[in-house]
């Protein structure tokens, strides 16, 4: 039997692995709409702070995701870079920032709402 002591332990239990706090959400949220700004800077410091931390899975996969997306990103900037020697890479540099802001939105919104999100094309060099 329990004694109403047991019942009120001033210990809460651990959460599952593997549970999306608000807190784990809305930093997976500010991680995909920083990319627009940061690049891979703030997507590859959350993954570096959190990556050997099992309550921290979510938080990992969405940083791995917003980290893979700004790569590729950052090598699509590259390319356009040397492109812009026969002109059409200064063209390609708006078209490329658009696609970026575009998708870093609805990455953060898909977060906000499902919790998950991937990107459509990516690069998945960090596993």
């Amino acid at each position: 039997m329990s004694t109403p002591s047991d019942q009120f332990s001033p210990i809460p239990p651990e959460p599952p692995v593997g549970v999306r706090s608000t807190d784990d959400k809305n930093l997976a949220m500010l991680t995909h709409l920083s990319g627009v700004i940061l690049s891979i800077v703030v997507p590859l410091i959350i993954w570096l702070m959190n990556k050997d931390r099992p309550e921290k899975a979510y938080l990992v996969s969405e940083a791995k995701e917003a980290l893979n997306f700004q790569i590729t990103v950052l090598i699509g900037y590259v390319i356009c870079w040397i492109l812009t020697i026969i002109i059409i890479g200064a063209f390609l540099t708006w078209l490329l920032w658009i696609a970026n802001l575009v998708f870093c939105i609805i990455a953060a919104v898909k977060v906000s709402a499902d919790g998950s999100y991937r990107y459509p094309f990516a690069l998945r060099l960090v596993s």
